[in-house]
């Protein structure tokens, strides 16, 4: 099965809503998409990928970053993407990403290589 990214399609709602709050979260995600970060990132990381892990390190790597561009300030800051499923797709948790971290930490060269 190939995979076309790690970021659900953006799609038209017509809701009676006059809020845009993820607007910029959108636009993120679209351009990480189309530059194809997150299949080039899930690709450099996947010697890191635990075998029966449900969350890929790339997208978490992706998710980190969109964080950090929407204010986020720490690992836990996640909290905002995961309230929004239809936006981000799935977003690990806090003790997932921890885990991840330290793991690329215990050799922080090779994380950088790839």
């Amino acid at each position: 099965m190939k995979s076309t990214g790690s970021y659900p399609r953006v799609h038209v709602d017509t809701a009676k809503v006059t809020a845009v709050g993820q607007a910029g979260g959108i636009l993120l995600t679209e351009t990480i998409r189309a530059a194809g970060l997150d299949l080039a990132l899930s690709e450099a990381m996947s010697r890191w990928r635990r075998p029966l892990a449900i969350h890929d390190p790339g997208k978490i790597i992706c998710d980190l970053a969109v964080s950090l561009v929407l204010g986020g300030e720490a690992l836990s800051d996640l909290a905002t993407l995961r309230a929004e499923p239809g936006v981000y797709g799935p977003v690990a948790s806090d003790p997932t990403v921890s885990r991840l971290i330290a793991t690329l930490a215990e050799d922080a060269e090779a994380p950088l290589i790839a």
